[in-house]
């Protein structure tokens, strides 16, 4: 009882933060976004026809009018039709997110996962061989731009390179062998940027804590290095852990997937956002930048309710 009250309380919190970004997002997309209104109409429109397509679009309204139309549209997902393909756009988001969620998934997981075992490793290993190697490659992860990799990634796994083992365009997931086959190369690429950043830190979370008295007295008391980095310290790093993944997840779904699927030509809401933003398809964007906007509200929500469950020492206040 005591927990649901506090997550009641702060969903309550988090309406005037929701409130605060869809008004952002609003003035910046909106109300002082691109004016449609000769892009409907074309050349020479009379004002009679500019004036009729003002009052469609709702440019003749007041702006609480305008705001609380666009609140009304976040919250039942009706954005209007495409102005490029005429297209609902909440049955666009629908069409096209599941193939974003299905392309970044393993790329994140794997990503997450495989930084910890990293930064556990190197960690373990401060300041040998070991740790050197694994903050190197890191170091190199980070410096590489992700559009670098992914084209070097197109390049050696496609025909040019003899290896032709995975296709470079594409997308198809009638069958779990076909997915496999078309997410394994933009998994890669996510996987080698995203261990650079992950692994750096988690090991720094990771070595503060290896400070901690606790973890020294579980050493003195001969605690196996396995059970003393799992339960002493990984234990105890699990907030800063769960915040990065659980507010990665808005910048990976969107900006992540954007750039992915651009360059790998896949269908998900990445690749319909960069269309939009080629043609100026407000509507589109609207949509796109409004939910990212309340997804990170309620991300931030998630967290701090999640705080209490992975550690029981938080105050519930």
């Amino acid at each position: 009882m005591e927990m649901l009250q506090y997550s009641l309380r702060k969903l309550l919190a988090g309406i005037p933060l929701i409130l605060g970004v869809t008004l952002v997002s609003f003035l910046l997309m909106v109300y002082f976004g691109p004016d449609q209104t000769y892009t409907l109409l074309g050349k020479n429109p009379t004002p009679e026809q500019i004036a009729e397509v003002r009052a469609q679009l709702g440019y003749d309204q007041p702006f609480v009018t305008r705001y609380a139309g666009y609140l009304r549209e976040l919250a039942t997902l009706d954005f209007g039709s495409s102005h490029s393909t005429g297209e609902p756009v909440s049955a666009l988001l629908g069409r096209t997110a599941p193939v974003s969620l299905a392309l970044v998934a393993p790329g994140f997981v794997l990503g997450n996962v495989l930084a910890i075992l990293l930064a556990l490793l190197a960690a373990h290993h401060r300041s040998r061989w070991p740790d050197k190697a694994i903050m190197g490659l890191a170091v190199v992860g980070m410096s590489i731009s992700f559009l670098i990799v992914i084209v070097a990634f197109q390049i050696v796994f496609s025909s040019a390179s003899g290896l032709n083992m995975f296709p470079v365009r594409g997308w198809g997931a009638s069958s779990l062998r076909e997915y496999l086959h078309f997410v394994t190369v933009p998994t890669l690429a996510i996987v080698f940027v995203s261990l650079g950043y992950n692994t750096r830190f988690y090991r720094s979370v990771i070595v503060e804590e290896m400070t901690r008295d606790h973890v020294r007295t579980a050493r003195a008391f001969g605690t196996p290095p396995a059970r003393l980095m799992l339960r002493n310290v990984l234990a105890n790093c699990l907030i800063p852990i769960v915040t990065r993944i659980v507010f990665s997840i808005p910048l990976i779904a969107i900006s992540g997937s954007l750039i992915v699927e651009s360059y790998f030509g896949i269908p998900g809401i990445g690749k319909a956002t960069y269309d939009a933003i080629m043609v100026g398809d407000q509507p589109v964007l609207k949509a796109v930048v409004g939910l990212t906007a309340v997804l990170f509200v309620l991300a931030q929500l998630f967290v701090d309710i999640l705080y209490r469950a992975v550690d029981p020492r938080v105050s519930l206040q």
